[in-house]
């Protein structure tokens, strides 16, 4: 009797103990945001737990109710989700994978694990679904981010570069070309600086989806950074070749695009093309020189294309090198100041000197300003050597002025770049009194290059200096197309005649017309006139009959160091 007592209490506490741990996993079950289907093999029994009805609408009775979920998941997912429901037929133990819902909302993962006895035939398998759809968004947007632009939605930089790699490797197996095409929107600071930042990423925005029409097989579409993009394509022939690419960019430029406030941009692109494997050998070369002759492109006139060859490639790499040997140069002081003087055409007495710049390598060669100055422009060293120029000329006329009681005149050559800058004209003020300098005796000779971006604050700069008393000229008059229509509102002193006419004064009558009637026109404004690059008798005589002002030229005084200005001076 006692022993079937021990026993009933025995099975009453496993009962207990069951019901308990049951109790527990269907807790967890429940609180784990997962939904489960357990089936057991032997007693074909089948039980649904956890979130199952937050998963799917369908209720499981039978092992054969399973498959009522197919029609819960799209159908590109069916047959992968039936072998992995099914796995004890491979007689595998687990498996998992990703699928969607029939709306398109929801991923899972669905992860299977089957149970064998010694004999490898199935006990028991659990089917688990989790919700991974947070997940799945983050990796898309990752994947979105690791691949595509953001403002774009083009292909970015990186994953461009690594298509194109792959491009590369096989156009080398197949013997076969890739164009590729560098894209730069024409003016776009302009753009940036006169309507703002948020209209500038709209027309990037426009332009790109106008790009993105292009791209088809083996067409590839990038967008850089700014307003820079790139395109490339493989085997390029009928369609996709680059002039018909091409010929399509040009026929969408010559319409408007469209902003959202109704306000309609013109835009024009300037485009360089590199091909493999005449241009380069790899992607990033490809690129670069592609890049390299979008830059000549731009700089020959922009709104064209420019196709690479070795002479643009040549120059640029040539440029590179004068750009870090003027950083060098300017921090080690290797750069000299020459004077070329000009002279009265009435009384035959020097007028003054024009500062020239002056510059030995490391090897000892002279570099032409004509080949450094338009790097330092374009590098922005130029405004550092600008300053230099300024200092020591007018140091060194200060000196001259003290010890030969001299009067004479200064003039100096003005970048466009270094004028714009903010400060310009407080740097020169502040130089000139601390060498006490009479403004009157400093001429700043400026170009038409300085008029073009704004002329109304350039001309008030103008009207600051002025005021102080500096003298202005305007050099290399007659190059530019609207010269004339400057000189109505400009604050100047002194036109400086271009060396072009005088060249030709001798042996062409219309220059010598147009240039008799600007030293005319411009007497009669009450300006005095300089004509430069004076290199023979006959040109002198004829500038003399027109009664020019003054003479600069070879053959009264080439450029040259202090030393022998000095001499002049002196004698």
């Amino acid at each position: 009797m006692d022993k079937l007592r021990y026993q009933v209490d025995l099975l009453t506490a496993l009962n207990q103990k069951l019901s308990s741990n049951q109790r527990m996993y269907k807790t967890i079950c429940d609180t784990s945001r997962n939904a489960f289907l357990y089936y057991a093999f032997e007693e074909d029994r089948i039980e649904t737990l956890g979130n199952w009805d937050t998963f799917f609408h369908v209720e499981i009775h039978d092992i054969k109710d399973i498959s009522k979920l197919y029609d819960q998941i799209q159908e590109a997912y069916i047959f992968p989700i039936r072998d992995a429901l099914f796995l004890e037929k491979s007689g595998e133990t687990s498996t998992s994978l990703e699928c969607c819902d029939a709306q398109g909302k929801i991923w899972m993962e669905c992860e299977v694990n089957v149970n064998y006895d010694s004999n490898g035939l199935p006990i028991d398998k659990v089917i688990r679904f989790r919700d991974i759809t947070k997940y799945r968004r983050q990796n898309d947007e990752l994947a979105y981010m690791a691949y595509y632009d953001e403002l774009t939605g083009l292909y970015n930089r990186n994953y461009f570069i690594r298509l194109l790699s792959d491009w590369v490797r096989s156009a080398e197996k197949e013997y076969t070309i890739i164009s590729v095409m560098f894209i730069d929107i024409d003016n776009f600071r302009k753009i940036n600086d006169g309507l703002g930042m948020i209209t500038g990423d709209e027309v990037v925005q426009l332009v790109g989806q106008f790009l993105s029409e292009l791209k088809q097989e083996n067409v590839i579409v990038s967008h850089f950074n700014s307003d820079l993009y790139c395109i490339a394509i493989y085997n390029p022939v009928g369609a996709r070749s680059v002039e018909h690419i091409y010929r399509h960019i040009k026929e969408r430029m010559k319409r408007p695009f469209v902003l959202t406030d109704g306000q309609e941009l013109n835009i024009t692109v300037s485009v360089g093309i590199a091909e493999y494997p005449e241009a380069a050998g790899t992607a990033l070369e490809l690129i670069n020189n592609a890049e390299i002759v979008m830059f000549k492109a731009k700089h020959t006139g922009k709104a064209t294309i420019q196709y690479f060859n070795a002479p643009i490639l040549n120059e640029f790499r040539t440029n590179v090198e004068i750009e870090n040997k003027l950083k060098t140069a300017l921090k080690n002081k290797r750069f000299m100041m020459y004077y070329q003087p000009q002279f009265d055409t009435k009384t035959n007495r020097l007028r003054g000197m024009e500062a020239l710049i002056r510059w030995r390598d490391e090897d000892g060669r002279m570099i032409s300003p004509a080949q450094f100055i338009p790097v330092a422009e374009k590098s922005g060293i130029i405004v550092q050597i600008g300053t230099w120029v300024l200092e020591e000329s007018i140091s060194t006329f200060s000196r001259w002025r003290k010890q030969y009681s001299y009067p004479m005149i200064l003039s100096i050559n003005i970048s466009a770049i270094q004028y714009k800058k903010q400060k310009f004209v407080e740097t020169l003020i502040e130089i000139m009194e601390r060498y006490e300098v009479d403004p009157k005796e400093v001429e700043l000779e400026i170009t038409e290059s300085v008029l073009i971006d704004d002329f109304e604050e350039v001309t008030e700069k103008l009207r600051k200096l002025r005021d102080y008393g500096i003298r202005i000229s305007l050099d290399d008059f007659g190059t530019g197309f609207s010269s004339l229509s400057y000189l109505k509102g400009l604050p100047i002193d002194t036109l400086k005649i271009d060396k072009s006419f005088v060249d030709t004064l001798e042996t062409d009558m219309a220059t010598k017309v147009i240039t008799e009637s600007i030293i005319s026109m411009v007497k009669q404004l009450g300006y005095e006139t300089v004509a430069e690059g004076v290199e023979t008798a006959e040109q002198m005589t004829c500038l003399l009959d027109m009664e020019c002002d003054n003479i600069q030229g070879y053959l009264l005084g080439r450029p040259m160091p202090s030393e022998e200005i000095e001499k002049l001076l002196h004698g």
